[in-house]
C-alpha cells in the first residue's frame, strides 16, 4: 500500500477513501545528502534534467541575445496561428468538464476522505487562489485589455467607436464599450479557472484520496498504471516544470514593466530594461524571505494583506468612477459575455484574428503553463472540500470576482476615454501610442488623489510579484522533489533565484514577446497532459463513488 504520509507532510485520508495499492513510496527515488549547511532531497532525474535544461537556457539567451530575440520574434506566431484550434478547443473541453463535475453524482466525493475537514476558512482560501492565481496579470491588464478591444481588436468584428481621426463615431459607442468589457471577460472567466480546476483536482484527488505523491504524474496512475513512476512520469513532471517556470517567468516580466512604468509615472525613474532587471532581482531577494518564512508565515500572510489592499484600491475606484456607472458597465459586460461567449469560443472561421491569436490563443497557453503553478497551490490549500464545492468556489465565485475587477477598472477607463477623447490620458497611452505597462497609472490619474492611489498600486504590484515567485518556487520543488513538499528549504531558494533569471534574460532577450512566446511553446505539449487528466480524473472520482 501507498506510503500515505512518511513524514511528508501529506495527512492520510480521513474516513473511507479509494486508496490505490502500490508499492511506490514518496521520494524512493530521490537522492539525499548534506552538504555543509545545504540539505538536499532532490528526485532523480527530474530535479537534474530540469535544473540544467534551464541554466542552459539562461546562458544561451545571455550568450546569443540578438539570435534568442530573432528566434523568440518567430516562435509565437508560428504558434498561435498554427495551433490556435487545439488551443481553444481543449479550452472548452475543460469548461464542459467542469461543469458536468458540478451537477454528476461524483460531486459529491470529499477531497481527503469522506470525513476531512477544511484546513482553510474561505476568507483564507481566497486570499491565497488570487493571489497567487492572477494577482499580477489583474494589475496589468485591468485597464488595458478593455479600453483595447473596444477601441482597436475589434472581436467578433463589432467596430471600434473612433474615427481614423480620433473622433467618435457615436453609433458604434455602445456595441463596441459592451464587447470590450465582454471579450476581456471571455479570458478571466470560466475558461482560465476551469484549466486551474482540473490541475488542482487532479492533485488533491490523488494526493489526499489515493495515498499517491503531490506531483503532476500521480494523476496519471488510472492511465499507465506503475510506469508512471518509470520515465511516462518524469517526462510528465518535466514538462510540467518548465511550463510552470515559463509561465511565472512572463507574469513576473509584466510585473517588473508595470512597476517600473509606475515608478517612471510617479518618481521618473526611467523605463528601461535595466530598471527592470534591478526590480527582478530585489523583489526575488525579497521573495527569498518569504521562501524561508513558509506557507503560513510567508505566503498566507502575504496574500491575505494584498487581497486587503487590493480590495480596498477596488472600493475607490468604484466610488471615485461611479457606483452607478460601474454596476452599469459590470451587468452590459457579464450580459455580453454570456451572450458572446459560444462565438468567442469558436476558432474556426474566424475573420477577428488579432484578437482570437494576439490574446485568445496566448491566453490559453499562459492560463495552461500556470496550472501546474496554480493548480498545486489551490490543491494544498483545499484539503476537505467536496468535488462539487471545490469546483464550483474555483470556478465560478473568482470568475464573478474578476470580471467585477474588469468592469471596475476597466469600465472607469472606458468612462474616461469615451468622455472626453482629446484629453484622455489612457486614450493617448492605450489606443494612441499601445504602452500597455502605463495604462493603469494613467487611469488612476483621471480620479481624485492619484499620486496616493498610484503609489498603492506599486505596492500592490511588487507583492503580487513576491507572493507569485515564493508560491512558484514551492510548487516546482514539490515537484523536482517527487511529491515532498517539506523538502529542504535550499531547493526553494534555487528555484526562487532560477525563477527570476528566466525572467531577466527573456527581458533581455527580446521583451514581452519572448515571454510570451516561451509560454506559448511549453503551454502547447501541456495542453496534452490536461486532457489525459481529464479522463485520469473522472477514472479517480468513479472508483471514490463507489466506496
Amino acid at each position: 500500500m501507498a506510503d500515505t504520509s512518511g513524514g511528508q507532510g501529506i495527512p492520510e485520508p480521513d474516513g473511507p477513501s479509494g486508496l490505490i495499492d502500490t508499492d511506490y513510496e514518496i521520494g524512493q527515488d530521490n537522492y539525499e545528502a548534506q552538504i555543509g549547511p545545504i540539505g538536499l532531497d532532490i528526485h532523480n532525474p527530474v530535479f537534474a534534467i530540469s535544473a540544467v535544461a534551464v541554466i542552459a537556457f539562461v546562458f544561451y539567451a545571455l550568450a546569443l541575445p540578438e539570435q534568442a530575440n530573432a528566434f523568440f520574434g518567430w516562435l509565437r506566431p508560428a504558434l498561435t496561428s498554427t495551433f490556435d484550434w487545439f488551443f481553444m478547443g481543449a479550452a472548452n473541453i475543460f469548461v464542459l468538464f467542469c461543469l458536468a463535475l458540478i451537477v454528476l453524482p461524483v460531486g459529491k466525493v470529499r477531497l481527503g476522505g469522506a470525513d476531512a475537514q477544511p484546513d482553510y476558512t474561505y476568507l483564507g482560501w481566497f486570499a491565497m487562489l488570487f493571489a497567487a492565481g492572477m494577482g499580477i496579470g489583474l494589475m496589468f491588464f485591468g485597464v488595458l485589455e478593455p479600453v483595447y478591444h473596444m477601441a482597436i481588436s475589434s472581436p467578433l468584428g463589432v467596430p471600434s467607436p473612433f474615427a481614423e481621426d480620433g473622433t467618435l463615431i457615436p453609433e458604434n459607442v455602445d456595441a463596441a464599450r459592451k464587447m470590450g468589457l465582454a471579450a476581456t471577460i471571455y479570458h478571466w472567466g470560466l475558461h482560465p479557472w476551469a484549466i486551474y480546476a482540473v490541475v488542482a483536482l487532479a492533485l488533491a484527488l490523488f494526493s489526499y484520496n489515493k495515498g499517491l505523491p503531490l506531483t503532476i504524474r500521480s494523476a496519471f496512475y488510472p492511465i499507465f498504471g506503475e510506469r508512471v513512476w518509470g520515465w511516462v512520469g518524469h517526462v510528465i513532471d518535466i514538462i510540467a516544470v518548465f511550463a510552470t517556470l515559463f509561465g511565472l517567468a512572463t507574469s513576473l516580466g509584466f510585473g517588473a514593466q508595470q512597476a517600473n512604468a509606475g515608478l517612471e509615472h510617479v518618481f521618473g525613474i526611467p523605463v528601461n530594461t535595466t530598471v527592470q532587471v534591478i526590480l527582478i532581482t530585489g523583489i526575488t531577494a525579497v521573495a527569498l524571505v518569504s521562501v524561508l518564512r513558509g506557507l503560513d508565515g510567508g505566503v498566507k500572510v502575504l496574500s491575505e494583506i494584498n487581497m486587503g489592499i487590493a480590495a480596498l484600491l477596488l472600493i475607490f475606484v468604484l466610488f471615485a468612477a461611479g457606483a452607478g456607472v460601474i454596476f452599469r458597465e459590470f451587468l452590459e459586460g457579464l450580459l455580453g459575455y454570456v451572450q458572446d461567449i459560444v462565438p468567442l469560443s469558436n476558432p474556426f472561421g474566424r475573420d477577428d484574428t488579432g484578437y482570437m491569436h494576439g490574446w485568445t490563443t496566448f491566453y490559453w497557453a499562459w492560463w495552461i503553463s500556470w496550472s501546474p503553478f496554480v493548480g498545486m497551490f489551490i490543491a494544498r490549500v483545499s484539503r476537505g472540500r467536496t468535488v462539487r464545492e471545490f469546483v464550483t468556489c474555483v470556478l465560478l465565485i473568482p470568475s464573478l470576482v474578476c470580471i467585477l475587477w474588469m468592469a471596475t477598472f476597466g469600465g472607469a477607463a472606458i468612462e474616461q476615454v469615451l468622455a472626453d477623447p482629446a484629453n484622455s490620458l489612457v486614450k493617448a497611452q492605450v489606443i494612441d501610442s499601445y504602452n500597455p505597462p502605463i495604462s493603469l497609472f494613467a487611469m488612476l490619474e483621471g480620479l481624485p488623489l492619484s499620486s496616493i492611489t498610484s503609489v498603492i498600486a506599486i505596492v500592490l504590484v511588487i507583492v503580487f510579484f513576491v507572493t507569485s515567485s515564493d508560491s512558484g518556487s514551492l510548487v516546482i520543488d514539490t515537484i523536482t522533489a517527487g511529491g515532498k513538499v517539506d523538502a529542504p528549504v535550499p531547493q526553494r531558494v534555487f528555484w526562487c533565484i532560477f525563477e527570476g533569471a528566466v525572467a531577466i534574460v527573456l527581458l533581455i532577450g527580446g521583451g514581452l514577446g519572448a515571454l510570451q512566446a516561451m509560454v506559448i511553446s511549453t503551454g502547447l505539449p501541456f495542453t496534452v497532459v490536461l486532457l489525459m487528466m481529464c479522463y485520469a480524473i473522472w477514472r479517480g472520482l468513479q472508483a471514490e463513488r463507489r466506496l
